[in-house]
């Protein structure tokens, strides 16, 4: 690892980002140019402490999680975050691997829905990103690991998974997932991780068995959508696109109608985020 070059390299996309471009107010008093190292520390989900060692090169070697959440947090593009992955030690992240990097332009979106239900999915269904209120919404998808990190291998495999929708809708969902797991190995052929899932769950969910076999293809959800959220109910919910296609990225935001029941739980959620409704806070929504 080049420390020296690590240190610089960050203290130079640091001093380039402003607080506008990661949804943050500037504030009357600063004086520092671009972010303060704190405010990347929060983005990238570090202590203070370590990214201050890090940048002035007083660290060991991060870990590539660490350096793809520093990619993200300092909002780089995929030559910088080629070049990061180089200066630390790891080489080149491969293609594959850049499906973890969310596109800087989603990533200026999803910055200024600080109050809205919004997730960011690669072409596998694995989490990338979530806001506090997506994670409110939905729980956080991304702790998962392995073939697990894709909603469609956990949908077949974990039942925890099929709670966030009512059973009659199940079918559906299968069907659907199914069909985007096949364009995904259509395009990324016998060898990719998409042809990975399909002999796992061949092997292990007669159900998966069953839906692939009637080689379903086509299938798209419909924009509105009802989820079943743990502590405040049944959810009538609406949910907006914006795909990234180079990178094969897809925003999802949830958003529901105003004076509705699921318009005012979905306020609730901004203002609560994770934390535990009591019986109370529940019943008034």
């Amino acid at each position: 690892m080049d420390k020296s070059a690590l240190a610089e390299f960050l203290r130079s996309r640091r001093e380039k980002l402003q607080p506008e471009d990661v949804g943050l107010i500037r504030g009357q008093r600063r004086r520092t140019p671009g972010l303060r190292r704190e405010e990347v520390a929060a983005l990238t989900g570090m202590s203070s402490d370590y990214y201050s060692r890090t940048e002035r090169g007083h660290s060991p070697k991060p870990s590539e999680q660490m350096v793809t959440a520093l990619a993200r947090g300092l909002r780089l593009s995929l030559d910088d975050r080629d070049y990061l992955f180089q200066v630390v030690g790891y080489g080149t992240a491969p293609r594959v691997r850049r499906t973890d990097h969310v596109n800087v332009g989603l990533m200026r979106v999803v910055d200024r829905l600080t109050d809205t239900p919004a997730i960011v999915l690669n072409s596998l269904g694995e989490t990338l990103f979530q806001t506090q209120p997506g994670l409110a919404l939905l729980g956080d998808q991304r702790t998962h690991q392995g073939l697990a990190r894709s909603v469609i291998y956990r949908w077949f495999t974990n039942d925890a998974e099929r709670k966030l929708y009512p059973v009659e809708e199940h079918p559906k969902h299968s069907r659907v997932l199914a069909s985007q797991l096949r364009e995904v190995l259509t395009r990324e052929g016998p060898r990719s991780r998409a042809a990975d899932i399909v002999d796992a769950l061949q092997g292990c969910s007669t159900e998966f068995t069953e839906v692939w076999a009637e080689h379903v293809v086509g299938w798209r959800y419909s924009e509105q959508k009802i989820l079943l959220h743990p502590e405040l109910g049944e959810l009538t919910v609406y949910c907006q696109s914006l795909l990234d296609p180079e990178q094969i990225q897809t925003l999802l935001v949830f958003t529901a109608t105003p004076g509705t029941e699921s318009h005012d739980k979905l306020q609730l959620l901004s203002v609560i985020g994770t934390q535990k409704l009591s019986p109370s806070k529940s019943a008034s929504v």
